[in-house]
């Protein structure tokens, strides 16, 4: 289904009120305070939207609402809770994960869920939220998130693909020079008392090779940083891209290994990617090089690592993830959750880390207020831009000039046609109607200024602006919405 938009605008911000967020309880109609959208996305465009600008953002209420209630999990960085907080809605926070049995218990009235990279958003734990509507993710990966299951029941689902980026290569780099300098063992053996002072396998990293697996916000960074301490740097990914720099592309992943000094991987969590790095392509590698993993845990195979390890054939490595990790904090990196946990402990010049690779202050405020800001957005006005697992949709703020409007989304399956139940009329089966036309004829009884509809796979997403409504206009505009076949989810705001 194509995008259409009927009427282009411009986004419009106001200064933030105290009203609190608010959505329906009977009719699942939800609501949009009042809000100033201050993120990442409107500073960067905000010189060209205010421009023409001529009347503050409006106020939105609906007519029957219970608070937003959201919960964060995982100590989600305080950026983000202030952020939510200052919409009004009512934020409870958690230090930690939960077991799903409590996490279903808890998730069954939240209308917004906050997790980082332990919560397991399952379809069995998505099945028993009945009052979602957005999920945040507050880091890169959404892998712990069952994203076709929420976006087949319209739970749109956002993250934070860049705010970490540089704080992963920075970590990376540091990683290479300990490495090469074996600094992690010199400083161990002179924690224990023992002065060993050696020069013998260490090198300066300037003249040396990177090889990137994965060259995207992460890998294109580490790429620069590495140039300027005076590395070579070359990278392989699956598409085309532009180097930066002089780092060149090469068209195989066998080609990287075989020639480079450090191998690092930068890749997602894929069928693709699973044991990407297994006992061939180690053996593929130079005879005493290093290999780095800050991506996925699920990439490098360990017991081919420690066996190369053992073997001599690498020098060194570092880990920072891992096919199974802990819920939390504690004496839990055993044998007990990865059965060659301890191998891998005991050999030398090996860097183990626990998933820190986006953990710092300023990787972490980032991602709050980025995330935060997605789901404000979401929440306040349906904007589904950054959606991973939605059709990206967004039309400008309603304004104070605009007082009887209401802004109507329809989430339902991209369907080439279905049957009206209800008041509505009946079409024949065989005349296959577009979706769009049916709701635009519902819609086509009231005065739409502007539309727009985008689909993605099996889900499309529709939103418009009506004028000229009041509140049994409303109902009788949701009703008939909801009465469609195709429909996933229906929101008013207003």
């Amino acid at each position: 289904m194509s995008a259409e938009i009927v009427m282009p605008g411009i986004d419009i911000s106001s200064p933030t009120n105290s009203l609190s967020a608010q959505v329906t309880t009977k009719m699942s109609l939800s609501t949009s305070p009042s809000a100033t959208l201050n993120s990442s996305f409107a500073s960067k465009h905000a010189s060209s939207w205010q421009r023409g600008a001529t009347s503050a953002a409006k106020q939105l209420k609906p007519f029957a609402t219970e608070d937003i209630k959201i919960l964060l999990l995982e100590n989600v960085n305080k950026t983000g809770q202030e952020v939510l907080e200052a919409q009004g809605y009512q934020v409870d926070c958690l230090k930690t994960s939960l077991p799903e049995d409590e996490l279903i218990q808890r998730i069954r009235d939240v209308h917004v869920i906050g997790i980082r990279s332990k919560t397991q958003l399952t379809a069995r734990v998505l099945r028993e939220a009945k009052s979602l509507i957005v999920i945040g993710c507050f880091c890169i990966g959404t892998n712990q998130v069952d994203t076709q299951y929420a976006a087949k029941h319209g739970i749109a689902v956002f993250n934070s693909p860049f705010s970490n980026s540089r704080s992963v290569a920075e970590l990376v780099i540091a990683e290479v020079i300990i490495l090469a300098r074996q600094l992690g063992d010199r400083s161990n053996e002179l924690h224990q008392g023992r002065w060993n002072k050696v020069s013998s396998g260490c090198w300066e990293i300037r003249g040396k090779t990177l090889g990137i697996i994965g060259y995207g916000h992460i890998g294109s960074q580490l790429s620069v940083l590495a140039e300027a301490m005076g590395m070579t740097v070359m990278f392989y990914d699956a598409v085309n891209l532009m180097a930066l720099g002089t780092a060149k592309q090469v068209p195989t992943l066998d080609h990287l290994l075989q020639g480079a000094d450090f191998v690092t991987c930068h890749v997602p969590e894929l069928p693709e990617t699973s044991n990407m790095i297994g006992h061939d392509q180690i053996g593929q590698m130079k005879n005493g090089s290093y290999l780095i993993n800050a991506s996925r845990g699920s990439v490098i195979n360990i017991p081919a690592l420690i066996d190369a390890m053992r073997s001599g054939k690498l020098a060194g490595a570092a880990l920072d993830v891992y096919p199974a990790e802990p819920g939390g904090n504690g004496d839990y990196f055993t044998n007990d959750l990865n059965f060659w946990a301890e191998d891998l402990r005991s050999l030398k010049n090996i860097i183990l880390t626990p998933h820190i690779g986006g953990s710092t202050e300023e990787a972490q405020s980032a991602i709050g207020i980025e995330v935060s800001e997605a789901l404000v957005r979401y929440v306040n006005e349906g904007a589904t831009l950054g959606a991973v697992n939605l059709p990206e949709v967004n039309l400008r703020s309603l304004t104070m000039d605009e007082p009887d409007h209401v802004r109507v989304i329809y989430i339902h399956h991209n369907i080439p046609g279905v049957l009206r139940k209800g008041q509505l009329p009946i079409i024949a089966a065989v005349s296959r109607p577009s979706l769009t036309h049916l709701v635009n004829e519902i819609l086509g009884d009231h005065n739409v200024d502007k539309q727009m509809t985008d689909s993605r796979g099996d889900v499309a997403y529709l939103m418009a602006d009506i004028s000229d409504v009041n509140a049994p206009k409303i109902k009788d505009l949701y009703q008939h919405l909801e009465e469609l076949s195709s429909r996933i989810m229906t929101r008013v705001l207003y």
